[in-house]
């Protein structure tokens, strides 16, 4: 089956990943030399570099500008979290314009 799904891929694939244990797993490395035959590329982010993972920037965001400064119980951040992708359009916006 998964000879059958190369079969579909006509250009290189590049994959980005962080430094989580379950990318770097040694059981992996015998799968990179054979991936990357078939033109997967992998590019590993700096050890710590949120700068360049846009979830935690997106985080930063929510936590420090989004989220009201207080104590939560978990159904109350959830509530809060959730409304915050009812307007996540809105918000998205102005986080990519910087506004």
């Amino acid at each position: 089956m998964a000879e059958h799904q190369w079969a579909k891929v006509s250009k290189p694939l590049v994959v980005i990943l962080d430094n989580a244990s379950i990318h770097t797993a040694k059981k992996l490395e015998p799968y990179w030399d054979l991936l990357e035959e078939k033109g997967m590329r992998f590019y590993f982010l700096p050890p710590y570099s949120p700068e360049l993972n846009r979830i935690e920037l997106l985080w930063h965001k929510m936590k420090y500008e989004w989220l009201k400064f207080k104590l939560y119980t978990p159904d109350e951040l959830e509530q809060a979290i959730d409304e915050i992708g009812e307007g996540f359009g809105d918000l998205q916006a102005d986080f990519f314009l910087g506004a």
